[in-house]
């Protein structure tokens, strides 16, 4: 109010919700300023409880790397000292114990198969003896020890005949079937033949050789050595007459044709 004129020069409306709100404001933003105040500069070292915290953990990884290096530091001392003694002439036998033969009893409880495993293993033996077997083969054909593997999946549609110049069987497959090794060895042979498309011999162990015949598609070369079951090459099925519509599979012992159902479950 103007003292003179008693004219109203300026006036302000206020309310007691309007004062606690604006106090409210105020208080948020001073907390706000005296946080980002603390965290921001080094003001907070000076608060209790605060530094403690830091400081613990600063203490804890001093003392892991300090327990580091004291170890790798005993390491390093170790090995010097291998070295002196061994420049000294002074490096002295370990004291480990040889054993020339370890022998292993049948008896002990911790190698017998639990009834589970047995069961397991009977189980196994018995669905997979049709799958990958080798066939006892009455003769001077040794086969101990080797497990021959079916080339391919199919039925037999001509068996071994040496008298019609038959000197291996045929298979009947699928199109896009592939062919497999039936024993470890290394391949002596991979080329092409007008007759019989590609051919793979490969040479086994024992003096067994391998003749897979009529191929469309050769997946090794000549020198490769191939696992048992590997695949080797690719047959397609054709539609020419003339032309073997089958996997010519012939197994040889020492220059010799063998009938390879001897030895193969097919």
């Amino acid at each position: 109010m103007n003292e003179s004129t008693l004219e109203e020069i300026w006036k302000i409306r206020t309310s007691i919700f309007s004062g606690i709100v604006l106090v409210i404001l105020f208080a948020t933003f001073l907390v706000g300023i005296t946080s980002v105040i603390i965290i921001a500069t080094p003001i907070r070292y000076y608060l209790p409880g605060y530094l403690d915290v830091e400081v613990r953990e600063n203490a804890i990884r001093s003392a892991i790397k300090a327990d580091s290096l004291e170890l790798q530091l005993k390491h390093q001392e170790i090995y010097i000292n291998n070295i002196r003694d061994i420049f000294a002439g002074n490096r002295q036998v370990d004291s480990v114990k040889v054993l020339d033969s370890i022998s292993i009893s049948a008896n002990d409880p911790l190698l017998q198969k639990s009834a589970a495993e047995a069961e397991y293993v009977r189980q196994f033996e018995e669905e997979e003896k049709y799958n990958l077997s080798s066939l006892s083969q009455a003769g001077n054909v040794p086969v101990e020890g080797l497990v021959f593997f079916k080339p391919a999946k199919g039925l037999i549609a001509e068996k071994f005949n040496p008298l019609e110049n038959r000197f291996g069987v045929t298979i009947k497959t699928i199109s896009k079937e592939t062919i497999s090794a039936t024993l470890d060895g290394t391949i002596i042979f991979a080329g092409f033949d007008l007759k019989t498309g590609y051919i793979i011999q490969i040479q086994h162990k024992n003096g067994f050789i391998s003749i897979y015949k009529n191929s469309t598609m050769l997946l090794k070369k000549s020198g490769d050595k191939v696992r048992t079951g590997e695949a080797i090459a690719i047959l397609d099925i054709s539609t020419d007459e003339e032309k073997p519509s089958g996997l010519e599979f012939e197994l040889w012992y020492r220059g010799s044709a063998v009938n390879p159902e001897n030895y193969i479950s097919f």
